[in-house]
Parts: structure tokens; sequence; C-alpha cells
């Protein structure tokens, strides 16, 4: 279905979006806001706040429907079962809730739209906006950020075959129904297109950042670096974000284990902070209190408005991801904010995410190598000049290729492109940004880029 010329209304439809915390909330909510700056006009469709905590800030609790302005866009919020983000069944139950709800209590008051975009995961909002685009005759995007249900199998959170079959079935019709589908990354893409997807509607728009809201010249609160449980002049390693199944959280602790039982003195002095909420974080406390740690401070999640505050008073910050072949295929894009802010990144992760890191001059070791990463924080904690180095080349880099407006311009010509007929004809050229790919060396398959004489 070709858009109708010069009209230009977007739905969103998502179950995650601010004043949540976490990557499919900062790309909505800054998508959204740019494209209302261009003049668009959209709305969002969501549930009330409540990830990954499960509860619902006093101001939302007992509204069916909440409307409100932000940033020059419409949030339309309705009713869900709040959940913590942990347990397969209770989950289940929040995302279908929402499905209900959005179509229930929001179908009537989404007003008309001519484009419908909708973020999987979470699975279920495809329905919604399936049945919501057919009753307003509106084309369909669907945006994949995560290979889902293939990623569950991979971590076991899924095992029953059939189940399995059924929902990647689902999957596949939900793309085949849309009019667009966009990736957030080149290996989704070509996982799509394999399972026969016809490779024109098939993009990538890549993640982002504000440059804006994160950036090197960022002040340090009086005292966090403190609470971090650095108050002196202390090196001090910073994971922030979400604590999921996915990345592998234990294998950082691990590393601070090395270094604070190494007999060098500048290892001593790392200290290590982790910042978040998440459905892995209780098994990361205990490991931590199993290891005995006390270079190891752990923090509850902070408001997004916090989260470059926090960076800003990290030396280095870490992005790993799981050991799993599918995370090839993955970007975490908390990557793009620490790159802003001017922070040097350890990578510990492979594929895509590690030829980006590696293109902006930081450094990649092997996902859930402790060893590595032990040796390449210690390295880089004893090296200042290298971390500026790093920092500068980082925010360079970003600023180059990981703008989030001119993203979103990308992204906008595809839902309304100067010539109609462009958008699914093949031959058309998606958005694609590919990136080199650098030599991985080591017998694990460690990237030495970066670092000098680094396993």
């Amino acid at each position: 279905m070709p858009p109708t010329p010069g009209r230009r209304r977007v739905l969103i439809i998502t179950h995650y979006f601010p004043p949540e915390i976490g990557a499919p909330q900062a790309r909505l909510s800054e998508t959204a806001r740019a494209w209302a700056a261009e003049g668009l006009e959209v709305t969002v469709l969501t549930g009330m706040p409540n990830h990954p905590t499960g509860v619902i800030p006093p101001e939302y609790r007992g509204a069916l429907v909440r409307t409100e302005r932000v940033d020059g866009y419409r949030v339309l919020r309705t009713w869900l079962y709040a959940t913590p983000n942990e347990g397969v069944a209770r989950k289940t139950l929040g995302h279908l809730s929402f499905m209900v709800s959005s179509v229930v209590l929001g179908g009537r008051r989404i007003g008309p739209c001519d484009v419908i975009v909708v973020s999987s995961p979470t699975f279920f909002p495809l329905g919604s906006a399936w049945l919501l685009a057919r009753r307003r005759r509106a084309r369909l995007v669907v945006e994949v950020r995560d290979l889902w249900p293939a990623i569950f199998e991979q971590l076991g959170v899924l095992t029953n075959r059939r189940v399995l079959g059924l929902l990647e079935r689902l999957e596949l019709a939900a793309y085949r129904a849309a009019d667009i589908v966009v990736t957030v990354t080149e290996g989704f893409r070509d996982d799509i297109v394999r399972r026969g997807i016809p490779a024109a509607k098939v993009h990538v728009v890549r993640n982002g950042v504000d440059l804006d809201r994160f950036r090197p010249a960022e002040a340090v609160p009086a005292g966090l670096r403190a609470r971090l449980g650095a108050p002196g002049d202390e090196p001090l390693v910073l994971y922030i974000g979400a604590h999921g199944i996915s990345h592998g959280l234990v294998s950082i602790a691990d590393a601070a284990a090395r270094l604070a039982g190494s007999p060098r003195a500048d290892a001593r002095a790392v200290r290590f902070a982790f910042v978040g909420e998440g459905a892995d974080k209780r098994r990361l406390v205990e490991h931590v209190r199993a290891l005995g740690l006390t270079n190891t401070t752990l923090h509850d999640g902070v408001p997004r408005a916090e989260v470059a505050a926090h960076v800003a008073a990290a030396d280095l910050c870490v992005v790993p991801l799981r050991d799993v072949p599918m995370f090839d295929t993955f970007i975490p894009s908390k990557m793009f904010e620490l790159l802003a802010a001017g922070k040097p990144v350890i990578g510990t992760l492979r594929g895509e995410a590690a030829r980006i890191l590696l293109d902006a001059g930081q450094v990649v070791v092997a996902p859930e190598d402790a060893e590595a990463l032990a040796a390449a924080i210690t390295r880089l904690a004893a090296d200042p000049e290298q971390r500026a180095r790093m920092a500068r080349d980082g925010r360079r880099y970003v600023e180059r290729h990981f703008n989030r407006d001119t993203l979103a311009h990308a992204y906008s010509d595809l839902l309304f492109p100067p010539d109609p007929s462009a958008v699914g004809t093949p031959g058309v050229p998606t958005q694609r940004q590919p990136t080199p790919r650098p030599s991985f060396g080591g017998e694990r398959g460690v990237a030495r880029r970066g670092l000098k004489g680094t396993a």
C-alpha cells in the first residue's frame, strides 16, 4: 500500500517507552522526537510504565488510559498487567494484556494514521499493529530489534520445539504482512532474507545516540564517584544498563575478582560498579557476594536523566554479551552512548558489534573471557594517554556514523519516500552502513587492535 502524498501521520506501537530505561525506550522516544521536529504527526501507543521492576509510578496507578504530550508528539498509554522482568509466564501475561488493551482502549483514541510502526520484541504488539493497520488502512512497518524467538532458543529460555516452530511461523507471517521490515543490524537483515522475506522490503536503520544528551563535557555530580566505590583517583570500571540474561555480567565480576587478587598495586586500585536492573541481577548479586568482592559495588537503576552523569563518572566502560553464536548479529545500543560520552569502551563480544567498536578505536576481547577482560582493564587502567585517544576516537566515530537525528531522517525517508514507488521495488538500495571487517587474532578469537600485546 503506497503512502498518500501530503499525509505524514505515524503511529508507533511499543510495549516499552520512557520513563522506563532501556535501548528500545531510547531508540523510539528519540526517533519520535526527531520525526516530530521534521513535521511528522507522531503518536506513540504504549502501556503504563513499569519495566523492569513491575512497579507502576504513583502518577499512573489506577488509570485505564492516559494521554501526554512529549517533545512535540503525543503519547497514548493504556492499562496493562504490570510484572517484573522475570518469569516467562507472568511476562507473557503482561505482554498479552497490552496487546488487548492497545486495541480495545487505544484503538478509538489513536486517530487517523498513514503508517504504523511496531517494534519487536515483544512479539505480541505485532498482532495489535496488524489489526489497527487494517482498520485504519495504514501501511505497516515491523521494526526488528531482536531475532525473536530464535535468541530465546539459544539462551535456553524456550526449549519446546512445537512452541518454537509456531512462534517462528507467526514471526515470518508478521514480516510477510508488513509493507516494510526495518532491522537494526546487517546480520538481522541477512537472517530474515535467508528465511524467504523479499530483500527489497528489508532495510537497516541502526541504533544511534543523542549527541547532545551524551557528550564528553558532562559534569560529574559531587560525591557520585564515591557512591560508585571510587572515592579517590582509582580507575573506575562501569557497567550501566539492563542486567539481563543476554549480558553475562558474572564474567565482569570474575574479572574484578582476578584484579582484586592481583599482587600489582595498580590492579588492586581498580574499582567496578554495576548500575541497573533486570532478570539476571539476583544471580549477579549472589555471585559477587560469593566471591567476597570488596572492589565492586552494585546499584539500582537510575532515571534516564541521570545516566549521562553516571557514565561521566567512569574511567572505563564495558559492553558485554554472552558467548552465544546468534549474538554475533547483535549490536548493544548502549555502546553508542558510551562512545558519544567520550568514554573508552571494552567490548566483550564478537561479530558486527565488535567490528564497529574496533573501527571506533576501542578494545574487544572474547565474550565471557574474564581473564582477557582483566588483562585489558589492567593495561588501560595504567595508560591514561591511550584511554584519552580512545575517548576522542570514539566520539568522532559516532558523530560521523551514529547521530540519532541523521538516522531518524533516513528512517522517515523509508516511511515517506520522495518517490513512493521506490519502497519495496526490486533493485532499490536499502539504508545500509557497512563497516570494515577487522582481523581477529589469538586462539580464542580475541581482537588485538587498540592494546599493544593484550590478549
